[in-house]
């Protein structure tokens, strides 16, 4: 995870950066421990559960994260707007080293307002991924990692909502 910024027309261009690797060690190691904790006499369910980085299998787990990034520059959209670029879009499965997300919010955009989102960023993608992952090889727990999922999009939302909103204060105290 990363964070740039850069200054350009009066507002400022941060660029949170959130690596691939780094994803897929995350949701490896979620799916190893679930696996681990399956109550389950069989092995080959375990292990299709804690195998979510193998050939194959990883190319789930890419679509949906690109999938879930996309949410997310949505989900931000008051600060990701931009201006069509590209005129031919496809569905190439695409699997960049470090998947980039660019906000141009205000000079007096709080800092740690931006560290905020990037590790609820981050814990919404790795979040989806797993759930995604669970739905397939073991349903029971698919529905825990979801609401993890629900948490941290309603989390990024607050503060969103937090950081566009006026604060309005009440003239007297009762």
């Amino acid at each position: 995870m990363s964070c740039f910024l850069e200054e350009k027309d009066g507002r400022l261009n941060a660029v949170l950066g959130f690596k691939r690797d780094q994803l897929l060690y995350d949701i490896k190691n979620y799916a190893f421990i679930e696996g681990s904790v399956m109550d389950t006499e069989s092995n080959h369910n375990r292990h299709m559960v804690q195998d979510v980085g193998e050939d194959g299998n990883v190319d789930r787990v890419t679509r949906v994260l690109n999938l879930t990034v996309c949410k997310c520059r949505e989900l931000l959209y008051p600060y990701t707007k931009n201006d069509l670029h590209r005129t031919e879009l496809n569905d190439n499965l695409r699997e960049p080293p470090v998947y980039g997300i660019v906000l141009s919010v205000p000079l007096d955009f709080s800092q740690t307002t931006l560290y905020l989102l990037e590790n609820l960023i981050h814990e919404y993608l790795v979040c989806k991924a797993v759930a995604d992952w669970l739905t397939i090889t073991n349903t029971a727990k698919a529905q825990v990692w979801e609401a993890k999922a629900e948490d941290a999009e309603s989390e990024i939302r607050i503060n969103l909502h937090n950081r566009i909103a006026k604060a309005r204060r009440r003239m007297h105290p009762f």
